[in-house]
């Protein structure tokens, strides 16, 4: 087990070598999964675990991989989806030209079911989705648009419920335990690594998404995050976090408002 000064002088080390910062990351998640990877790769100490990531880049970039989170599925949270579906993308359908950010978008997911929404309310042609992570092998994985099959009937549950009304598997072909969802979904979607703690805004968004990522933050780091959004989104537009995040006690907080319980803010401002 790392011990809590090792943690500290890794994540020191880490920021001089590679200019990653993980300073504003919650302790104890952190701790966890380097604890994880340091019993999983069998190190026999901390120096020889410290040397490898300082001048290993693949080792490093393994790290990364394991470290970040990528916990997600399509149409999570159905209520949500549905707030998404019946009230944002109408008022967002009058706009001649609808820009969308998902942070932390993991293997994509939810991107997917963002596209499936657009393309129900026929503006998806006029739409441009960017999904950035700082994982690039996930990132990866979600351009593709192949999932595990054994999770499409959770997964269609989830959009009948958040009010879809198709046969879901009208969007993917099945073929040898995965779905691969339609180019159709994806022509509009644009992935890119992005690095919340470190990289600045890089356009002007209607609705950012941005689910369960700011709870692996701490306090500092999930403000400087949150006012990250708030610079990239336009007046009127949408801020969405997860079931556990919130903007409440943030000085961007008097600009915005919430729609009744979903974790969705209207900026005002």
């Amino acid at each position: 087990m790392i011990e809590d000064r090792q943690l500290e002088l890794l994540i020191n080390e880490i920021y001089d070598y590679h200019g990653y910062d993980f300073g504003g990351y919650s302790r104890a998640s952190f701790k966890r999964r380097v604890d994880r990877l340091y019993q999983m790769d069998g190190f026999d100490n901390f120096a020889q675990f410290l040397s490898k990531v300082r001048s290993d880049e693949e080792y490093f970039r393994r790290m990364v991989e394991e470290i970040t989170v990528n916990v997600t599925e399509m149409f999570r949270d159905p209520s949500f989806y549905n707030v998404l579906r019946n009230e944002i993308i109408p008022i967002l359908a009058t706009k001649p030209f609808i820009r969308i950010w998902h942070a932390g978008c993991a293997t994509g997911e939810e991107v997917f079911s963002m596209a499936i929404l657009l393309q129900e309310a026929n503006v998806l042609h006029k739409s441009l989705i960017y999904a950035t992570d700082i994982n690039p092998v996930v990132l990866n994985s979600a351009k593709k648009g192949v999932f595990s099959m054994r999770m499409m009937k959770q997964y269609s549950e989830n959009y009948l419920e958040s009010g879809g009304k198709e046969d879901f598997s009208k969007y993917y072909i099945a073929n040898y335990g995965y779905a691969k969802f339609k180019d159709e979904l994806s022509q509009k979607m644009v992935f890119s690594i992005h690095n919340l703690v470190a990289d600045r805004s890089f356009n002007e968004f209607d609705l950012i998404l941005c689910r369960n990522v700011l709870i692996y933050f701490d306090k500092d780091l999930q403000d400087r995050v949150l006012g990250l959004f708030d610079e990239s989104l336009s007046t009127l537009g949408y801020l969405a976090l997860g079931t556990k995040e919130t903007i409440k006690f943030s000085a961007m907080q008097r600009k915005y408002e919430q729609l009744r319980k979903e974790k969705i803010w209207k900026k005002i401002k």
